[in-house]
């Protein structure tokens, strides 16, 4: 083989290397973040679940606070 042709194999090989090298990195980024943003939604629908409690307790105890009210002023 002429050096031609090993240098042009060697170029092949490492544009090779570098490309896959690059998706690999560029995916590990992208799960990555993927895995970020799904903790996000998560911890996002843990507080819309407990936010109908919350105003379920608020309104037992605004009852509340009127009827002590209530009794406070007989």
């Amino acid at each position: 083989m002429s050096n031609d042709v090993i240098v042009a194999l060697l170029a092949l090989i490492g544009t090779l290397a570098g490309t896959f090298g690059g998706i690999l990195t560029s995916s590990k980024l992208t799960a990555y973040k993927i895995e970020q943003l799904e903790k996000k939604v998560d911890k996002h629908n843990s507080f819309a679940e407990r936010i109908p409690i919350l105003e379920q307790q608020m309104k037992v105890a605004d009852h509340r606070i009127e009827d002590l009210e209530h009794q406070l002023n007989k």
